[in-house]
């Protein structure tokens, strides 16, 4: 009984940390006034929109018989996802360097209160935008909810473990910082935002299925245009991978506070 108390005492105090490292960071990265704290949402919600006008102006309405608005938004806003929670992570140190001298904090505290914080305002991006898609009769509302859900959380938690390793990293080696902007562009064509696996040759099909970046955008495609669709996805792959992505993200993270310099 006092080893389950303490264990709620323990993440009790984690999650208050955390939380309150994500207030100091809203506070802090968009201020009081003006939109505010508004533009956790607002920002990816800007950049979405601007693809979606962008390729609705110099593509047509359908792409290999799927509607074009809706595959911009599930594939935008999943890169979107994945390119602020690795920008994000990297000057997560560097930003709060100063709550090193409490000792309740740990370096892993500050990244998972920016990845979380990322999280939440990217999901209310994703509404919205899928909201005002829904308005203009451009999309239809999901055919399975339950794997749109699975799908978009399997993708934050796969997109925050593999921000945590390349943080890790960048910490261990300065090349990294180099190199992640680099990684953050080949994701583009390895994620599968901008096509669906099932517009490959059959040939390459298997082979492309074996990097689990496409697998959570496929099912976030799938609970949209439903059945008639082609979609290939395999859940329990995803997210095997995105367990081995945060748990070496976090040992990585973990023991970086040695060579973190508060001075």
């Amino acid at each position: 009984m006092n080893a389950i108390r303490s264990g709620a005492d323990f993440f009790s105090k984690q999650t208050r940390i955390i939380g309150a490292l994500m207030m100091r960071e809203l506070a802090t990265r968009f201020g009081r006034q003006g939109l505010g704290f508004a533009w956790l949402v607002g920002e990816p919600l800007v950049f979405c929109l601007g693809v979606i006008l962008l390729w609705s102006l110099t593509k047509p309405a359908y792409e290999h018989g799927v509607r074009l608005a809706p595959f911009v938004m599930s594939g935008y806003m999943c890169l979107l996802l994945f390119r602020h929670q690795i920008a994000l992570s990297l000057g997560a140190l560097q930003a709060n360097i100063g709550l090193m001298h409490h000792r309740q904090i740990a370096v892993l505290h500050l990244f998972l209160a920016r990845n979380l914080l990322e999280i939440v305002g990217a999901t209310g991006a994703f509404i919205v935008v899928y909201a005002a898609l829904l308005a203009l009769r451009q999309v239809g509302l999901p055919q399975d909810w339950l794997l749109l859900y699975a799908g978009w959380a399997i993708l934050a938690w796969m997109a925050m473990g593999f921000a945590l390793i390349l943080a890790g990293l960048a910490l261990r080696f300065e090349v990294m910082e180099r190199v992640v902007p680099v990684l953050s562009y080949i994701l583009i064509p390895v994620s599968g935002v901008f096509f669906m696996v099932a517009w490959l040759p059959p040939a390459y099909r298997e082979l492309y299925l074996l990097v689990p970046f496409p697998h959570p955008v496929e099912m976030i495609r799938a609970s949209i245009f439903g059945e008639f669709t082609p979609t290939y996805y395999d859940a329990p792959y995803a997210l095997a991978w995105a367990a081995v992505f945060n748990i070496l993200g976090m040992a990585l993270i973990y023991g970086a506070r040695d060579r973190v310099d508060v001075e």
